[in-house]
């Protein structure tokens, strides 16, 4: 298990570092990074459906059966993650946005990724106590749907009134909740017997939610066009082929 535990904490590192990603929208022009997204958020749909239904699932259910407390889990993953996307949204402020006053739309921000990261490294311990090319798999899922976005909270905590230096740190600090919640994980294999009963099932809720209400809509918005619609389709394909290729590493 030590071995899984050094890789699950290297893991949750490179996903925190993922963070100060936001720092490339200050070089980059506005119209180039939206295109660069719109694929990076296909190509990230792809990664977490591919990585639910080629890895994280066929474990679960080849471990412990199809089960009714499998299905449970998983609704409550879909439910916390509804949860959270509520906390984030939850106020809004109709005074100015200064640095001497954020607006608490940007602070609710931090306590929902804070949350976010947490889960985050939950699921990625968990994925390393099944197998390390498991937890490989999910945390290339992790990073992927981090990308788009951190460069997006960046966005948000600058308009609610962060200097840049703050908001990268910021961003990097809740994005450290990561590693606590990969400790956290472990722990829990290790205490109570039958936890990855549940934390691989929450994982799977947590990563459809993710792909079907978060980065699946954010695709719709944008203008369409037919060639558009074919590179969002190939690159959801091509993140589906990179989880099924990481199927060699087992």
């Amino acid at each position: 298990m030590i071995q899984e535990f050094l890789y699950a904490l290297i893991s949750v590192f490179v996903v925190s570092a993922v963070s100060l990603i936001g720092v490339i929208t200050l070089s980059l022009n506005i119209k180039i990074l939206k295109k660069i997204i719109l694929y990076l958020v296909s190509f990230s749909v792809g990664a977490l459906l591919g990585d639910v239904f080629i890895h994280l699932l066929p474990e679960i259910v080849e471990e412990n059966g199809f089960e009714l407390n499998i299905s449970v889990y998983i609704l409550l993953g879909i439910l916390v993650s509804f949860v959270m996307e509520k906390i984030i949204h939850w106020r809004h402020c109709h005074h100015p946005t200064t640095k001497e006053h954020p607006h608490p739309f940007a602070i609710m921000n931090l306590i929902g990724d804070f949350i976010h990261n947490f889960i985050d490294g939950l699921i990625i311990g968990a994925s390393y106590l099944v197998s390390i090319p498991v937890g490989i798999a999910t945390t290339i899922a992790v990073v992927l749907h981090e990308i788009p976005q951190e460069i997006g909270d960046f966005g948000i905590l600058i308009h609610g009134g962060f200097s840049k230096g703050k908001a990268l740190f910021l961003n990097f600090v809740t994005a450290l909740s990561a590693v606590l919640g990969a400790v956290i994980s472990f722990l829990l294999a290790s205490k109570i017997e039958g936890s990855l009963a549940f934390l691989i099932p929450f994982a799977v809720g947590n990563f459809l939610y993710i792909a079907g209400s978060d980065l699946i809509p954010e695709l719709n918005k944008s203008e369409f066009s037919t060639g558009k619609a074919v590179m969002q389709l190939v690159t959801i394909v091509l993140g589906i082929l990179v989880m099924a290729v990481l199927l060699l590493l087992e």
